[in-house]
């Protein structure tokens, strides 16, 4: 006998045996045991995900020699015949091919004859979105009163592109695309049949692939299956896909973390090498740093299945919610571009290197000292303030508070408070209750480390909520601005407002860095 592929082999033959679609099923199910049956039904959803088989099975249930029935026999002529695709009473119609209106009026021509051999006649339209404007015209005195014998079923990918006048006629089940661990799940049973070995991350990688799809991803393990000779391991699959070894991925977020673009490039130059996709590098780091940020907000959001749950919680340690969240937008963007770029190699790289460039200050928490010696290794530039000895501190918080090298929300802690009490190993600061949010951990320990990084030594920092008397770099940014001339002319003269919310302070070693010239 000839192979018979996958997909054809194990497509389901009956609702019980139907995978990821229980929503479909239940209705259907429900209406065929009570025997309230519609005239038409419409199927949507990506390619794949069992339009077609639904449309099968239901024409079964519509035609078993049993009588109607959410359980088929399958072993009758009718139901045999339908699965071998020979039973004269199902009509399938490709509207990809059969667009025009004198195919309708065939269909239309061969809808007013009573079945052949069968209970109803079943017109299954598959890709309906394709018919013309004047198809679709025809067909609807045949929608709004069919003959009692005639069943239409129509599947589509694009159901936007069909009339509203065509879809009120119709029941519309929407299919969903299958998670990746039903399908793995399901693949791993087919392989059990056919009594072949595989490795779990292999079936993974393939569920990966196949977006949702179910039909692609037993196409895609009969490819991996033969690829292989019949055993399929983690290795072949991923050199059969040309997807990124998950090593590579940890390796480039830890050298993020770290700040050590040379360790980055080094990975980058390996997959090279190897002639691995940097499109899907791209996609695969996008996917990483997703989880990474799935494990610093909701940790319990990650599978104890997951075979790489530990070191996905370890690149959560090590980055801070902020760089996670933009290495995403870098790759996201950098996949983007990759058409643009001059090769693959160079467009991955510098999507790299803008991680690296645009890396927040306070990156890696206790790890920014090494970080920023990592990067200035490479022939990155240091700034001034990075050369110079620091930990001096007079006294005077508000100042602190605009050097200290702590971004978003922790920068907002030091500028909106206040100083009660500082011994040089303890300090205390106050926040307005209007600010309370900012004393919510991790910002405190943001700042914690900002201090640490300027004083060189532990510090112990405790926040408090509480009335504040004006004396905080906020405070001092929004006195400046009101004292000063131009501003005070600008309000008197011209009706102007201040508003105070949209003032911030500026970092004392930037504005020292900026050119000295008039206002014009």
């Amino acid at each position: 006998m000839s192979y018979q592929v996958l997909a054809r082999k194990w497509r389901p033959r009956t609702f019980e045996t139907l995978v990821g679609q229980e929503h479909v099923v239940k209705a259907l199910t429900h209406a065929l045991d009570q025997n309230r049956l519609h005239h038409a039904y419409l199927f949507t959803g990506t390619r794949g995900v069992g339009k077609t088989t639904i449309a099968r099975i239901l024409a079964k249930a519509l035609n078993c020699e049993t009588g109607v029935t959410s359980k088929p026999c399958g072993v009758c002529s009718a139901c045999t015949e339908i699965d071998s695709g020979r039973f004269v009473d199902l009509i399938e119609i490709d509207a990809a091919t059969n667009t025009g209106i004198d195919d309708m009026r065939d269909l239309q021509d061969n809808a007013i004859y009573a079945p052949t051999r069968g209970r109803f006649k079943v017109f299954v339209i598959d890709e309906v979105h394709m018919l013309s404007k004047q198809a679709f015209n025809s067909m609807l005195k045949t929608f709004e009163e069919p003959p009692e014998h005639i069943k239409f079923v129509l599947a589509t990918t694009a159901p936007q592109s069909i009339p509203i006048t065509v879809l009120s006629r119709c029941l519309q089940f929407n299919l969903k695309q299958m998670p990746a661990a039903l399908i793995s799940a399901h693949l791993a049973r087919v392989l059990g049949e056919e009594k072949l070995k595989c490795e779990p991350p292999a079936l993974r990688l393939i569920a990966a692939a196949a977006r949702g799809s179910m039909r692609d991803a037993l196409s895609l393990l009969d490819q991996a299956i033969a690829y292989s000779a019949g055993e399929l391991t983690e290795a072949s699959v991923r050199a059969m896909l040309g997807t990124v070894d998950d090593s590579f991925l940890f390796a480039i977020v830890r050298a993020l973390a770290q700040g050590d673009a040379r360790a980055a490039l080094a990975v980058a130059d390996d997959m090279e090498a190897r002639n691995l996709s940097f499109d899907a590098a791209l996609q695969d780091l996008a996917t990483l740093l997703h989880r990474v940020a799935l494990a610093q907000t909701v940790p319990a959001a990650l599978s104890d299945e997951d075979p790489q749950k530990d070191a996905t919680l370890d690149l959560a340690k090590a980055l801070q919610p902020e760089e996670a969240q933009l290495y995403y937008q870098i790759a996201l963007h950098g996949r983007q571009d990759l058409p643009l770029a001059p090769d693959g190699y160079a467009g991955f790289t510098m999507s790299l290197l803008r991680m690296f460039a645009f890396r927040p200050e306070d990156g890696g928490g206790g790890a920014a000292i090494r970080a920023r010696a990592a990067v200035s290794s490479t022939g990155v530039r240091a700034r001034p303030a990075e050369q110079a000895g620091t930990g001096a501190f007079d006294g005077d918080w508000p100042a602190l508070a605009k050097s200290l090298r702590a971004s978003g929300m922790a920068r907002q802690l030091a500028q909106q408070s206040e100083l009660k009490s500082f011994d040089g190993g303890a300090m205390e600061l106050c926040v307005p209750i209007a600010m309370k949010h900012l004393a919510e951990k991790p910002y405190p320990d943001k700042l914690k480390a900002a201090l640490e990084e300027h004083f060189g030594r532990p510090v112990r920092l405790g926040v408090k909520i509480g009335g504040t008397t004006g004396n905080s770099a906020q405070d001092q940014a929004v006195t400046s601005i009101q004292q000063d001339a131009f501003v005070r002319d600008m309000v008197e003269n011209l009706d102007a407002t201040i508003v105070t919310s949209s003032i911030k302070p500026v970092q004392q070693e930037v504005v020292s860095e900026l050119p000295k010239r008039p206002l014009t």
